[in-house]
């Protein structure tokens, strides 16, 4: 049997090569003697209106750190004992010096750990008329140890003390942001830590894999290693990869239903495409008139549709012009189709001819020279919109409207009229149904990417995952590496980047000397 000591000190190198390569971790979690976390370098205690600025009936005023009780007892008059946590009592609310009286209104005690931020916090309710807020304000300035909190601190706090992973912030964040139904609901998905548990979940069989391979490098030589631990390893990576890239293939969906589908109405001069956008806002938000070329530049509007967010951009007509201006606004025009996650291009249905297969034939013609020559018009990134229907006779609408829905290499026609509102709703429909499947319902299915960020780390857990695979066979310390900094690259999404962890592995994982 090798001795403690042997053992102890090939363990003690495999933890050593993981922490010579890998990051400072983001997030450290310390207890102190009496449980409350510690290891906060935020010395001072903070405090904030929390709940926004502007006259309401209730104003939220939040503090947290060490001075917290003393600000509690010197404004509310508690002298001999702090209120029971988490229990709201009406107290009235005084200057710490003059003793006025400020405010009556409710009083919230948290002690640490079991706050938002970790650490001792106390939330009074006051009203929220601006004289009152500011007094109160001044007041808790003049405490000392306490100072006015920077933006985002309370969340940074909470951070720090392992109450909220990154992941979670960040959901915070989409959260108080949110402007749809759908938005909402991807960002609490996300602030309950549903997409962090995925992510914990990776780094936790990375962690295993990567105690695996260090511990077949130190101990294999010795026969202290069981048979087939590599295997298991093999397994192990290769599961991990199909999950990630599946995981990446999601074509932006979370990305776009946080920051909003980008639409932009392109299309010829006087096709009506700012009479479209005026429509669909409801208001004139651009120009409209028979001048060709009225439009010039990008005028962009946010949309709600179905509860999904839209960034909706009406563009210049395209054409060939000599008047620089135009050109410059045609040049924008296709700049934002090439950017474009879907584009509505919108045709004077005046100018088809009457039979179905020659109009299906000049339509084609047209979506390629609207669109750049990598979009192609059934990718599910275009619709056609024929306008100006009530123009024309009823026969030839719906000649066009059975025959072009089935015509093969076309996108999805909508013919409608921004003139008295024929065919909008069947339009909307379509819009809000191809937006939908654009975001994809945020509560179904494994949780999404979100942010840029997430997918760009990602990206790089499955490089490094594939240098595993280049070094298995050759060079297995360079492989280890390869799956160090993949748990590196995920660790880099939560904020919880450690190599602690591998040391208990190794002993719980194996039987180091039996």
């Amino acid at each position: 049997m090798l001795p403690v000591s042997a053992v102890c000190g090939g363990i003690y190198r495999a933890v050593i090569r993981t922490l010579g390569t890998r990051n400072v971790p983001l997030c450290r979690r310390l207890s102190s003697g009496d449980g409350v976390l510690a290891g906060l370098t935020d010395a001072d205690t903070i405090f904030a209106l929390s709940s926004g600025h502007g006259r309401c009936g209730v104003a939220v005023v939040r503090i947290s750190g060490p001075a917290a009780t003393t600000a509690l007892r010197c404004m509310v008059g508690l002298r001999n004992h702090l209120p029971p946590p988490r229990t709201a009592l009406l107290r009235s609310i005084t200057d710490p010096h003059s003793k006025e009286v400020l405010d009556r209104g409710l009083v919230l005690w948290f002690p640490a750990p079991h706050s938002f931020t970790g650490e001792d916090s106390v939330e009074f309710h006051i009203h929220g008329g601006p004289a009152v807020i500011t007094a109160v304000l001044q007041a808790l300035g003049s405490v000392p140890g306490m100072r006015p909190a920077e933006a985002g601190e309370f969340t940074r706090r909470a951070f720090h003390a392992g109450k909220l992973d990154l992941t979670e912030v960040e959901g915070l964040g989409d959260l108080i942001h949110a402007e749809t139904e759908a938005q909402r609901r991807q960002a609490l998905r996300q602030m309950s830590g549903d997409l962090g548990r995925l992510y914990q979940d990776w780094s936790h069989r990375l962690k295993r894999c990567l105690a695996h391979v260090e511990a077949f490098i130190d101990f294999s030589e010795d026969e202290l290693i069981e048979e087939g631990v590599l295997d298991q390893v093999d397994i192990s990576v290769c599961d991990l990869q199909a999950e990630i890239d599946q995981h990446l293939k999601d074509e932006r969906r979370g990305e776009r239903l946080r920051s909003g589908v980008h639409v932009v109405i392109a299309g010829a001069t006087n096709a009506g495409k700012s009479s479209l956008l005026n429509t669909l806002c409801q208001r004139p938000a651009a120009i409209v008139s028979p001048i060709a070329g009225t439009t010039r530049d990008v005028v962009e509007t946010a949309l709600d549709i179905g509860g999904f967010p839209v960034l909706l951009s009406d563009t210049a007509g395209l054409r060939d012009s000599p008047d620089l201006v135009e050109q410059e606004g045609v040049r924008r025009a296709r700049e934002r189709v090439q950017q474009a996650d879907l584009t509505l291009v919108v045709v004077d249905s005046t100018i088809l001819p009457s039979e179905v297969q020659q109009a299906a034939a000049l339509l084609l013609k047209h979506l390629e020279s609207v669109l750049t020559s990598q979009e192609q018009p059934e990718a599910g990134r275009c619709l056609l919109v024929l306008n100006k229907t009530d123009l024309l006779p009823e026969a030839q609408r719906e000649q066009l409207s059975l025959g072009l829905r089935g015509s093969s290499g076309l996108p999805p026609v909508c013919l409608i009229s921004c003139q008295t509102s024929e065919g909008l709703k069947d339009f909307l429909t379509v819009l809000q149904s191809t937006v939908q499947t654009m975001c994809a319902d945020p509560l179904s299915g494994a949780p999404t990417l979100t942010q840029a960020r997430h997918r760009a780390h990602l990206q790089q857990c499955a490089a490094a995952l594939a240098q595993y695979w280049r070094y298995r066979d050759s060079d297995l310390a360079l492989a280890a590496e390869g799956v160090r900094l993949a748990l590196t690259g995920l660790g880099r999404i939560t904020g919880r980047v450690g190599a602690e962890e591998i040391l208990d592995i190794i002993f719980k994982d194996f039987c180091i000397g039996k």
